[in-house]
């Protein structure tokens, strides 16, 4: 994935995480979970910050990065933003993850 992308993977987060997005400062570390097995998505990565679930990756980023953060053998975290207005007018997307720095690379 190019850079610019890897700094801006959306989170998807629905009505069941809505009062835990908004009580999250502007920026914040987010650490990714696997949870092989979501009964839903099999590839899911939940996205825990501020010490709560406040949604997953993108289905079309976690099938990619599910196996490598389930074999990091640590936990894996990155940088975590509130989406730009914009961001959340277009797309719904709240929250975004910068991966730029993340040492995994995407099974694809």
């Amino acid at each position: 994935m190019p850079e610019s992308v890897l700094g801006r993977i959306p989170v998807v987060a629905g009505l069941a995480y809505s009062e835990r997005v908004r009580q999250l400062p502007s920026s914040f570390t987010a650490t990714l979970v696997p949870e092989p097995d979501n009964l839903y998505f099999p590839t899911a990565v939940a996205v825990i910050a501020g010490g709560s679930k406040v949604g997953y990756l993108a289905p079309e980023i976690s099938r990619d990065y599910q196996q490598g953060v389930a074999a990091a053998g640590a936990p894996v975290s990155c940088p975590g933003r509130r989406a730009l207005p914009s961001d959340h007018e277009t797309s719904g997307v709240e929250l975004l993850l910068d991966f730029t720095n993340l040492t995994l690379a995407p099974e694809r």
